[in-house]
């Protein structure tokens, strides 16, 4: 377990490192295109992770209510 977070614990040359592979792969014109599409997938998760939870929070509303109704009759 331990190797496995010295493998991703990255301190600033390594960034520096990475970041500048990325440059030299993509060049300079393509990487604000993948930044662009980073961003919409990122939005698009953050969507389905906030509908997801407001489903199951209704749901949950929903059998409480009905936990209060049967407790009633």
């Amino acid at each position: 377990m331990s190797q496995f977070i010295l493998l991703f614990s990255l301190g600033g040359p390594e960034v520096i490192i990475i970041l500048f592979a990325i440059l030299l792969l993509f060049g300079g014109k393509k990487i604000p295109e993948l930044m662009r599409g980073m961003g919409k997938g990122i939005k698009e998760f953050n969507n389905a992770r906030s509908t997801i939870e407001s489903e199951l929070k209704e749901g949950m509303k929903e059998i409480e209510e009905k936990n209060k109704a049967d407790q009633k009759a």
